[in-house]
């Protein structure tokens, strides 16, 4: 049987015993875990790869938890990652300071069991369909937990990397990425691959998922690709159309 996707969390903070702690509960809840002891080093990971969530100490030297907040969500490419801030403060005005700007806050001293279940909460709120659970347009669905992905039923054969392209999309209709986007997100910013390699798997993954749906991944001139479901009705009466008249045509 398929397991749901492993969820992956970022710990940012500076004392390696707190860490340790937060690395050993979450690992053992089911999740992946990457360790940071700075904003820096937290920046250079996310680049790398989006993570699902990230637990952040407010209290570090140089740039703070929250002001490391403050910069994931002014940047487009961060900007709906899950925040946690993790704090002694508990102070009211602090709260409130804090939850303007992340989903949620935790103050020390705190259970483990508690984190982790406010982490999966959080999670549950903020996860769109084709991560955990299925996502479909015109008939084409993606299930994420049985890693299959059919076209009104039938099955459709996908590589790893068409597969993990195919869910961004998806997951995100209606957005334009671009080439370096996509690279980022679906092959990781510390593997080096030239841009057009993305323009060599768009094609295969437009064959893969056949005449039906292939109008759903539209080139976008200047930019990359989008997945997109405006014109699909408009798109399917037109081919009826033509189809109709072809007939009628050779009927004469």
């Amino acid at each position: 049987m398929s397991q749901k996707p492993t969820r992956r969390v970022v710990i940012v903070d500076d004392e390696p015993a707190i860490r340790e702690m937060l690395a050993v509960a979450l690992e053992m809840a089911g999740f992946e875990v990457r360790e940071t002891a700075n904003a820096q080093e937290a920046l250079a990971e996310v680049a790398a790869h989006i993570p699902d969530l990230m637990l952040i100490d407010w209290m570090m030297p140089n740039v703070s938890g929250l002001e490391l907040c403050r910069r994931l969500r002014r940047n487009q490419e961060t900007a709906n990652i899950p925040l946690v801030l993790l704090t002694a403060r508990g102070e009211e005005d602090a709260k409130i300071t804090g939850l303007q700007i992340v989903d949620d806050y935790i103050t020390k001293p705190f259970s483990s069991r508690e984190l982790v279940a406010r982490l999966k909460a959080i999670l549950r709120r903020t996860t769109p369909k084709g991560f955990e659970e299925p996502v479909e347009f015109n008939g084409l669905r993606l299930d994420p937990v049985a890693q299959r992905v059919t076209s009104h039923g039938a099955r459709i054969t996908l590589s790893p990397i068409e597969y993990r392209l195919l869910q961004l999309f998806m997951t995100h209709p209606e957005r334009a990425f671009t080439r370096g986007q996509l690279l980022d997100r679906v092959w990781g910013g510390d593997v080096y691959v030239e841009e057009r390699t993305v323009d060599v798997h768009i094609r295969r993954l437009r064959k893969a998922v056949g005449n039906r749906h292939e109008h759903l991944i539209e080139t976008v001139r200047g930019t990359g690709y989008r997945f997109t479901t405006e014109n699909v009705l408009h798109s399917c009466e037109k081919r009826w159309i033509t189809s109709e008249k072809s007939r009628s045509d050779n009927n004469y």
